[in-house]
């Protein structure tokens, strides 16, 4: 039994999901100032706390 049918999506809607994706160099500096942000609340907080 195959899955031959539509499902009403177009193959062309503009909408990827690849990690292979290309990326601009203001959304990775966006993404290294978010991850410094959870690295410093993950162990700086409870470093301060102790």
């Amino acid at each position: 039994m195959a899955d031959d049918h539509d499902h009403g999506h177009d193959e062309e809607e503009g909408r990827t999901t690849a990690p292979q994706s290309e990326f601009t160099a203001q959304q990775v500096a966006v993404g290294f100032v978010v991850a410094l942000v959870g690295i410093a609340l993950v162990f700086g907080v409870p470093f301060l706390l102790a």
